[in-house]
């Protein structure tokens, strides 16, 4: 499956905004935004005037790579979303929040979404028990997430082990002394910490 492999502070820079895609980093003074918060290229500086197009294009790019989605998958969760009841930007967001390497972050398992779809196509995270490694598998209200009990003793998960979690969503419960958590709920809009005006997006597909 085709996925971007070039500089991932490079992406933040271009929508002008923290996508968190480096984990820690990003909170440190080694972002790269934070040292040169304009576009990447030669004319990156120079103020554009962007269309209502433009709007919508990059609120669509900025969903796609916080998440670190294709566009065949992104555009999947809309179609999902349009066919529910209720606002359909926000249904959007909540299912892809949905997303089990998205809840792995959340708990803060993974440092960033790429290092969770890793742990989680890896083999290393169970739902209910059950070994699941598809990233994308979407969790319900009460399902229990953990670190596979082979894993445990592996020297990332040690680390894991007993440290202190700040920030943690309040859908979500996570045990370092276990390493098990649990989907107390389902997430709502105001639990999508991300910068993302959904309505523009649904402009732009239902086009």
């Amino acid at each position: 499956m085709a996925r971007y492999t070039g500089p991932a502070c490079k992406l933040c820079r271009r929508e002008g905004c923290k996508l968190f895609l480096k984990g820690d980093r990003c909170l440190s003074a080694k972002c790269a935004l934070d040292k040169r918060p304009v576009a990447p290229g030669q004319h990156g500086a120079a103020r554009k005037k962007q269309s209502g197009y433009s709007l919508q294009l990059r609120e669509k790019q900025k969903a796609k790579r916080s998440y670190g989605l294709l566009e065949k998958q992104f555009h999947m969760y809309y179609e999902m979303a349009a066919n529910m009841r209720g606002v359909t930007g926000e249904n959007m967001l909540i299912l892809i929040e949905r997303r089990l390497d998205n809840v792995v972050y959340r708990m803060c398992i993974g440092s960033s979404r790429a290092q969770s779809r890793q742990l989680v196509a890896h083999g290393h995270i169970t739902v209910n028990g059950k070994v699941v490694d598809i990233p994308s598998y979407l969790v319900k209200e009460g399902d229990v997430i953990a670190v596979k009990e082979s894993k445990k003793e592996k020297p990332f998960f040690q680390e894991l082990k007993g440290a202190k979690i700040a920030n943690l969503p309040k859908w979500v419960t996570f045990d370092t002394e276990t390493l098990t958590g649990k989907v107390e709920a389902i997430p709502t809009r105001e639990d999508v910490d991300l910068s993302i005006a959904e309505h523009l997006i649904v402009e732009l597909y239902s086009k």
